[in-house]
């Protein structure tokens, strides 16, 4: 039985809706996505996507996408997935197995987006390379997220995130001059590219409104690493290669202690050092020609940061956040937990309470863009492992003894 588009794209939720959870209209509602990866890059790339009102569809391999086994003090589930997996269904399919492939196969009949994060040489040996699959689908957008990229000595690389931080020269630039490298804590290599993941397939699939046809769509780490330093990757020909490539003032600008806490200090404009030194008491600093350029306080900032210390003991760092308001861009330290009950986070309306089996209900992220006229679904929590597998499989078009007889082979779990 071969399912009909229209009977393909009619999965109904089950958890999430049913909440009281609004099923609004999102810019990309209608649009159907196969998330094929793992990790952190393809899948909250997706995320994206359905935060926009996609239906994304999270496949994953009998053993499981890998985060799901991340270190976390939750029981049920690993905290990376919850995150990471928002606003999906959750079918598993074994792809080595030929009954597993003509299933993806029928799915990518009718859907719109297909991502992986395979290395290059993996998609053509599982029979679902760009190549192949556009000749079932002209108008799929096929997205593959890759460590290196498709070409060159390391193209079939395993990539990740802190791996390419340090081939790229983050950890070098992060650490202090002369000092070891340091490690950017967060993959922060990874959400850059799930929002490149994000950004790519929404332009394939508005190109593909003009010419009708779907495209592919690459996206790297390595590209995402080198995109984030784009303000240092300039080397003019007349500059030697050792050259202050970074942008921090100084020292000035930056962490500094206070009597209670940690303040950051964002003081490089005319107008907020100036503010700075008054509200420090530092009026004397404001006036001193020898301060009074960014590149001259980065000059002399041995001789700048010890009085701005010595002034900004006299107050915690959350006084000051008060004392210098919007004088002075600045933030008091704070934990990742303090963010949940933040005045204006909850203004923002960017935390959404959330059920998952074996944790329970739970409060997490939402919200990353703003839509005025179409705003997009409430998200629901991430799929547990093979969550939704009868309910994806019936709706489009397998009979429930059909679906039993892939369970039986273990095509479908």
């Amino acid at each position: 039985m071969k399912p009909s588009p229209d009977s393909a794209r009619a999965v109904a939720p089950e958890r999430g809706q049913g909440q009281g959870q609004e099923q609004r209209h999102g810019p990309l509602s209608g649009v159907r996505v196969l998330d094929l990866s793992a990790y952190i890059a393809g899948p909250y790339g997706c995320t994206l996507l359905a935060d926009q009102g996609a239906e994304v569809i999270k496949i994953e391999p009998p053993s499981g996408d890998n985060l799901r086994k991340y270190p976390s003090t939750l029981d049920g589930e690993s905290r990376a997935f919850l995150g990471v997996n928002r606003g999906k269904r959750g079918l598993v399919l074994d792809l080595k197995q030929p009954e597993a492939l003509a299933v993806l196969m029928r799915l990518i009949e009718t859907a719109d987006v297909l991502v992986h994060n395979f290395r290059p040489s993996v998609p053509a040996r599982l029979g679902i390379a760009y190549e192949q699959v556009r000749e079932v689908n002209p108008r799929l957008i096929y997205c593959a997220v890759t460590g290196y990229g498709e070409t060159g000595p390391n193209r079939d690389k395993a990539g990740y995130d802190q791996v390419l931080q340090t081939m790229t020269g983050m950890c070098t630039l992060q650490g202090k001059r002369g000092g070891p490298p340091e490690i950017l804590y967060g993959s922060v290599v990874d959400y850059y590219a799930a929002a490149l993941v994000a950004a790519g397939v929404s332009s394939a699939l508005f190109e593909r409104e003009r010419n009708g046809t779907g495209q592919y769509v690459g996206v790297s780490l390595l590209r995402s690493a080198l995109t984030m330093q784009s303000a240092r990757l300039i080397w003019a020909d007349s500059e030697p290669k050792d050259v202050g490539r970074d942008m921090r003032s100084g020292g000035i600008t930056g962490i500094h202690p206070t009597r209670d806490g940690y303040l950051y200090i964002s003081a490089n404009t005319p107008h907020f050092w100036q503010a700075l030194c008054e509200k420090t008491g530092l009026d004397a600093l404001a006036s001193n020609e020898r301060y009074d350029t960014v590149r001259k306080r980065a000059l002399h900032c041995d001789e700048i940061v010890p009085q701005l210390h010595a002034a900004l003991q006299s107050r915690s760092a959350l006084e000051w956040e008060a004392h210098f308001g919007e004088a002075v861009p600045c933030a008091a330290a704070r934990s990742v937990e303090d963010m949940f009950d933040d005045p204006q986070v909850l203004a923002e309306d960017m935390v959404s309470s959330f059920e998952y089996p074996g944790v329970g209900r739970y409060r997490g992220f939402k919200h990353p863009i703003r839509f005025g006229a179409t705003p997009g679904p409430e998200p629901f929590a991430a799929p547990a492992f093979g969550e939704h597998s009868d309910q994806v499989l019936s709706a489009a078009g397998w009979t429930e003894a059909e679906i039993e007889a892939l369970r039986a082979k273990r095509a479908v779990l």
